[in-house]
C-alpha cells in the first residue's frame, strides 16, 4: 500500500458510502467495500470515510473493523455521524462505534435519518450544550473531533469553545455556485470561515459535492484545507476511468493547486 500525498498537500479522504450503497442495493459482499478501500489507498488517498447511519442505507456498523484495520498510519479512518442519533436493533449509535473502533477523526455532522445526505451543519446557537460533553470525551479517548459547519458560519468562535480540533466545511452550496458559472461568493463564504476558524486555532476540513472541476478552485482560495472528504464525485468518476486512475486524478488537482 502507497501513501503518495505529500506533507503539507490537503489529505484526500475518499467517502465509500456510495460503493456501499450499490452493495447494499442486491444484498450480498459485491462490489466489496474493503476492496475498494485497499485500491483508493493503494493509489495514494491519504484517508478512508465512513457514514454509517441508524438506517443502515449505506456504510454499516460490520464495514468498520476491516477499514480500521487497513488505515494504519500515516492512513487514516474518518467517521461521520450524528451524535445526537439514538441507538436501534441493528446500529448501536454513533458514539458507541467511534469509542470502539477509535478512528483518527470523528466527524460531527447533524443529518436526520430522513436526510437523502448532510445538507447544512450545526447551529451551535442551540447545539453547543449538548456537543461540549460529547466532544470532550471523544478527545479524551485521543481522537480528533471536526465539527460540520454551514460555508457561511457565524459562530465560529463557539465551535473552538466547546473544544472541537477541526471544522468541516458544508461545501455543497459552493459546488451550485461553481456550475453555474458564479462561484466568486461562495468561495468569500468559504475562505472567510477558514480563516476564522485558524484565527481561532482550529484546522479546517471541507466536503460535499466536490469534484474534479471545483476543487483545485476551492483550495487555490481557501488554503491551508488540512482534508477533504469526497465519495459521490469520485465513485461516479470511477465508472467511466477506474477507481485508482480517479484517485490519482484527485490527488493530481491537489498538488496542482499547490503548485506542486
Amino acid at each position: 500500500m502507497s501513501v503518495e500525498h505529500s506533507a503539507g498537500l490537503t489529505t484526500l479522504s475518499v467517502n465509500l458510502n456510495k460503493v456501499a450503497l450499490l452493495r447494499n442495493s442486491r444484498g450480498g459482499d459485491s462490489p466489496s467495500v474493503v476492496r475498494a478501500a485497499g485500491t483508493v489507498l493503494g493509489a495514494g488517498a491519504g484517508g478512508i470515510t465512513l457514514h454509517p447511519r441508524p438506517d443502515l442505507r449505506h456504510a454499516r456498523p460490520d464495514d468498520i473493523a476491516p477499514m480500521r484495520e487497513l488505515c494504519l498510519a500515516p492512513v487514516e479512518l474518518n467517521l461521520e455521524g450524528n451524535p445526537f442519533a439514538p441507538a436501534n436493533d441493528r446500529y448501536p449509535g454513533f458514539l458507541q462505534l467511534v469509542e470502539q473502533y477509535r478512528p483518527d477523526q470523528a466527524t460531527l455532522v447533524p443529518d436526520a435519518d430522513a436526510q437523502l445526505t448532510s445538507d447544512h451543519g450545526f447551529d451551535l446557537a442551540l447545539d453547543a450544550a449538548r456537543l461540549r460533553p460529547i466532544v470532550a470525551s471523544l478527545r479524551a479517548l485521543g481522537i480528533r473531533v471536526s465539527l460540520f459547519v454551514d460555508m457561511d458560519a457565524v459562530d465560529i468562535e463557539r465551535a473552538a469553545e466547546i473544544g472541537v480540533d477541526r471544522i468541516e466545511i458544508y461545501t455543497g452550496p459552493y459546488a451550485r455556485a461553481y456550475s453555474c458559472g458564479d462561484a466568486a461568493a461562495a468561495l468569500d463564504a468559504c475562505a472567510q470561515t477558514a480563516s476564522a476558524a485558524r484565527a481561532v486555532g482550529l484546522g479546517v476540513n471541507a466536503g460535499h459535492d466536490l469534484d474534479l472541476h471545483n476543487l483545485g478552485a476551492l483550495l487555490r482560495y481557501c488554503a491551508p484545507i488540512s482534508e477533504v472528504s469526497i465519495g459521490h464525485a469520485l465513485v461516479g468518476d470511477a465508472l467511466y476511468q477506474g477507481l485508482e486512475a480517479t484517485v490519482r486524478a484527485y490527488l493530481g488537482v491537489i498538488a496542482d493547486a499547490y503548485g506542486r
